[in-house]
């Protein structure tokens, strides 16, 4: 009797443990499982994505986000990129030298190498990387991800946005599919494509944790796409792409105590790169547009300083005499709000959306006036006030222009033009190249182009002494005559 007290609370208490599981599982099953996408970040692992509820309970569920078809269409389109800078080496008897005459002979050997990565955009064989990715290198080299090499060709580069363009002898290639980067939420899901530590064809994924983010560095761009997909050296010039694959930004920069991952990467967003690239391609440089206008970012504090009604926007404290804003109407005491209908209540906001457009472009501003709602029509000029940028007049073969503060940075110079272009002709004949900076013609300082013609212009018949700067920092000589 004993037994048998004891053995029936037992099966009673687990005859209902198991009534329960049974209902439990049930349950879980009904409410959970027919809701569910697998989204492959690793093998064996989803990370999953809160779908938002509505009002009609059209859909209530949670859902992960498959991000499988987006690294399968990305993975062919991002290459890795190889930048090799050449030293020069003498080889020979030095013996033939001193006591034959004969010229030491010289060849050009390896001497620092760098990885980064880059996107493919045409299917003839443009690519978008950073310009620090390949800048001062000699040779760039580009492997496809079906293991192809090709030698690179630099169209162009441009330090502000850290963009630059490659082009690649081949056809049929597979560009990636462009996005929008002024449609990109907080909390969108991405994956960054690229080939860290030489790794090639690396997929990490993340969400949008920041928008028009501000960083401080030797870019002028400020306004960054922020997220925590793992970005590390040599994804730099990778692609981050959207869940349907669309390049959304150009991975660019890490924050990071270590150099390498372990907080926040930023990426030039995409409708910047491509404005960018385009330039690049058809102008040889960037065309870059302004309002102008002297402005503060508002903040309650300065709203009531300023005695104004809104709390944020862009406060027009000067309209300069002549620039877009004054021929468009705007003026001081204005708070811009909106360009061409995206908020511009940032500096970065009003910078990135201005990036997109070209000196000559039609955009429409809304603004508060008096604490009412205007919208004016402006014609965005260049940096010099012209509507459209003009090419410069060739000098002797070459084509240059003002350091930019990315330059002025790197090689503590506040003087010289850089060259930019160059073709047949004296400096080309003396050993110069595009990157080549002229800071001084025989003994005249030279700041713009101006100074360099009225340089040329005096040595009239004399020889000319070039002190340069080469794109590696070294500073060289070079001389000519301007006689034929």
């Amino acid at each position: 009797m004993k037994v048998m007290k004891f053995i029936i609370p037992l099966v009673l208490g687990l005859a209902g443990g198991l009534i329960a599981y049974v209902v439990a599982d049930g349950l879980e099953t009904k409410t959970v499982q027919p809701s569910l996408q697998h989204s492959v970040v690793g093998p064996g692992s989803a990370r999953p994505v809160v779908q938002t509820t509505n009002n009609s309970g059209q859909n209530d569920s949670f859902a992960l986000a498959d991000l499988r078809e987006a690294a399968k269409k990305t993975v062919p389109t991002v290459v890795n990129v190889m930048t090799i800078q050449m030293r020069k080496e003498y080889y020979g008897n030095p013996l033939d030298f001193w006591f034959g005459g004969v010229r030491p002979q010289v060849r050009e050997v390896p001497q620092n190498m760098g990885i980064g990565s880059g996107v493919i955009i045409t299917e003839d064989g443009y690519i978008i990387t950073n310009n620090h990715v390949i800048d001062r290198s000699d040779k760039v080299m580009v492997t496809l991800n079906d293991k192809r090499e090709f030698e690179a060709k630099v169209i162009g580069a441009d330090p502000d946005t850290d963009i630059a363009l490659l082009k690649i002898d081949a056809t049929g290639l597979q560009p990636i599919e462009y996005g929008n980067s002024d449609d990109v939420v907080l909390g969108e899901w991405v994956l960054a494509v690229g080939n860290p530590y030489n790794l090639t064809s690396t997929v990490t994924a993340g969400i949008i944790s920041a928008k028009a983010r501000q960083l401080s560095g030797k870019m002028s761009l400020e306004s960054f796409l922020q997220t925590d997909a793992a970005v590390n050296p040599g994804n730099s010039g990778g692609a981050l792409v959207n869940a349907k694959g669309e390049l959304i930004g150009i991975n660019t920069a890490i924050q990071s105590p270590t150099g390498s991952y372990s907080g926040y990467s930023f990426a030039v967003p995409v409708n910047v790169a491509r404005k960018v690239v385009s330039d690049l391609r058809e102008y040889g440089k960037v065309q870059r547009a302004l309002i102008g206008i002297s402005m503060d970012e508002l903040t309650p504090a300065l709203a009531k300083e300023y005695k104004v009604k809104e709390q944020s926007g862009i406060y027009v404290a000067e309209v300069l005499k002549g620039s877009a804003a004054e021929k468009g109407g705007i003026q001081p005491k204005d708070v811009i709000l909106q360009l061409n209908g995206y908020d511009v209540k940032s500096f970065a906001e009003l910078q990135e959306q201005l990036a997109k457009y070209a000196p000559g472009d039609a955009v429409q501003v809304t603004l508060s006036r008096d604490g009412k709602e205007k919208a004016v029509d402006i014609v965005l000029q260049n940096t010099y006030g012209d509507t459209a940028l003009t090419d410069q007049t060739g000098i002797l073969g070459a084509k240059v222009q003002p350091l930019t503060r990315s330059d002025q940075y790197r090689y503590r110079l506040n003087k010289g033009v850089k060259i930019t272009e160059l073709k047949n002709g004296k400096f080309k004949e003396a050993g110069l190249t595009e990157g080549y900076i002229i800071v001084k013609i025989n003994n005249h300082t030279i700041y713009d182009g101006e100074d360099l013609e009225r340089a040329l212009k005096a040595a009239g018949n004399e020889g000319v002494f070039v002190t340069a700067v080469s794109p590696r920092g070294r500073v060289e000589y070079f001389a000519f005559s301007l006689m034929n």
